[in-house]
């Protein structure tokens, strides 16, 4: 005679980026224990494997591509899915800003964490009076690098530049237009080289107004008695 199958609950959030809802439920024990071991071998290959199988498997909502989404969706719904699964708090050890070494205790509820999105932020950067370019987001690869990076000997000039490239989903005139899909790599970052400082300042801007996954929080140092503020962002930084 077979085990009683057990029930699993389910639960909903809203995408930032559509504000589409979807249906979830927590890990089970067998893909905690396949994201253990991907975690273990330090490889990104089989960690980004481990996150795509474990959050298309969570998420019940049909039609949702996880490689598609971009990174600050990612981070939410498995910031989400991680704290229906193990807890729905997370403990840190926050540094106080007035001395920049002691360090306090802090609960964070997992729900009071939100996609913080900037009103000025644009995906559309005008180039000059003629060309415009439309910017996307890091999607899966870009959120293994970010959260589980154990390449110390990066050249993080070169990173920047590929994150940018990968990025960049067409330029486009009044008359014309030119989709990244249909040039290399080397291409598109030849492309970015090209851009004067001022052009180039726009598409920093662009990643620095990104949404982020964000949470402010007020410690106050047990030395001192000073009160600050301190502001958590990227799925990173809610885990020690």
């Amino acid at each position: 005679m077979p085990l009683p199958q057990i029930s699993t609950p389910t639960y909903e959030l809203t995408i930032p980026s559509s504000k589409k809802k979807i249906k979830y439920r927590p890990f089970l024990v067998r893909e905690e224990k396949i994201l253990i071991l991907a975690l273990e071998s330090e490889d990104e290959k089989q960690i980004g494997n481990a996150i795509k199988s474990t959050l298309k498997s969570c998420i019940q909502t049909r039609g949702v591509k996880v490689e598609d989404l971009p990174t600050f969706d990612i981070e939410y719904i498995f910031l989400n899915i991680r704290g229906k699964s193990v807890g729905e708090s997370v403990e840190l050890m926050i540094t106080c800003p007035d001395d920049l070494k002691t360090k306090v205790e802090t609960k964070i509820f997992i729900d009071e964490i939100k996609v913080n999105i900037d009103e000025d932020h644009n995906p559309d950067i005008k180039l000059d009076n003629n060309l415009t370019l439309r910017m996307g987001y890091p999607s899966l690869d870009q959120f293994i690098k970010n959260n589980f990076n154990f390449n110390d000997e990066s050249d993080s000039i070169d990173q920047s530049f590929d994150l940018i490239a990968s990025c960049i989903n067409m330029v486009f005139s009044k008359d014309e237009s030119w989709a990244a899909s249909d040039c290399t790599k080397k291409e598109l970052r030849d492309w970015l080289e090209t851009l004067n400082s001022s052009q180039f300042k726009k598409v920093e801007t662009f990643f620095q107004t990104m949404p982020k996954l964000s949470h402010t929080i007020k410690v106050t140092n047990p030395n001192t008695n000073v009160e600050s503020e301190v502001t958590l962002e990227g799925l990173s930084s809610f885990f020690e």
